[in-house]
């Protein structure tokens, strides 16, 4: 997986090998924390200020060696990083597939994560389990998840990108895409924190945080932020680029729009989730737009 450019065939094939024991199982989880921690410690060297002129004449040879290490380093990051992020997002990256629970594209999974604890995942949701102590907590890697507390001994912990979520009783949809997470409490009251700041939301609110910060709490309809537990999506005023956006979440393949215009058209609706086939076939009437099919899935809308 480090080594050359990886295709689906390649993640089928690893896929296999980690079915075939638990040995291949663990063995691949530790392979890739070590790849994720060694990605964030070069992260945190390459911040550092670079050295002013005077300052490079004067370096030690440790110093040089030390600059050439962390300059092979980033290198063989960025490689790292293009074959675990893979093109168009068609293929899982390979810290979603280390999650210890992981449901594909269309796929919705229910699981009882600790007593009086439910976790219900939405489709390419990856989760890890993160033990703190006595304390158990789950940390959202990406993708959506409802998770239904019915009084548990203490409040229960969610980290999602630099955040966490945190509630005793109470029902919450949190969803962590792209850097940015948002929080929607659907019953009772939720307590998000993120860089020192602690914000308490409750029925039909949703907080949003990146590393921008945290924004302005917005009131929301519950029922349209958890419409996928019902198999729907619902969407209200919304272009059509946010909504193909979230339609490639679970339809197989990849539609992207070509056209600027296209993009910015309203779409009001109710769509199914087991019938998103039909989709394309929808803009092409609605919008008078052109499809195009492409190997692999690929649609473009123009």
């Amino acid at each position: 997986m480090k080594t050359g450019a990886s295709t689906r065939a390649d993640v089928d094939t690893l896929q296999r090998w980690r079915q075939q024991s638990d040995a291949h199982e663990q063995a691949f989880k530790s392979a890739a924390r070590i790849l994720r921690n060694a990605g964030i410690a070069v992260q945190r060297l390459s911040d550092e200020p670079a050295a002013r002129p005077s300052e490079s004449a004067s370096r030690s040879p440790q110093g040089l060696a030390r600059r050439a290490f962390l300059g092979g380093a980033i290198a063989a990051a960025a490689a790292g990083y293009m074959v675990v992020r893979p093109p168009l997002d068609l293929w899982p990256s390979l810290e979603e597939l280390s999650a210890d629970y992981r449901t594909g594209k269309g796929e919705h999974r229910k699981i009882a994560i600790a007593p009086n604890v439910v976790l219900e995942m939405n489709t390419q949701t990856s989760i890890a389990r993160r033990s703190v102590s006595s304390d158990t907590q789950i940390e959202l890697i990406s993708g959506e998840a409802v998770v239904a507390l019915a009084s548990p001994s203490k409040p229960f912990a969610m980290l999602a990108a630099d955040g966490r979520i945190s509630a005793r009783q109470a029902d919450y949809n949190a969803r962590c895409l792209d850097g940015v997470v948002s929080v929607t409490c659907l019953n009772g009251e939720v307590d998000v924190a993120r860089g020192g700041q602690v914000v308490r939301i409750h029925k039909a609110e949703q907080i949003s945080y990146s590393v921008s910060g945290i924004d302005q709490l917005v009131p929301v309809d519950p029922e349209q932020i958890a419409a996928w537990k019902v198999g729907q999506l619902i969407f209200r005023d919304r272009p059509l680029a946010s909504v193909v956006n979230e339609i490639n979440r679970y339809r197989p393949g990849k539609i992207i729009i070509t056209s600027a215009d296209l993009k910015r058209r309203t779409v009001n609706g109710t769509f199914q989730i087991d019938r998103l086939g039909d989709f394309v076939a929808q803009v092409e009437r609605l919008f008078g737009a052109q499809a195009r099919s492409l190997p692999g899935g690929v649609v473009l809308l123009s």
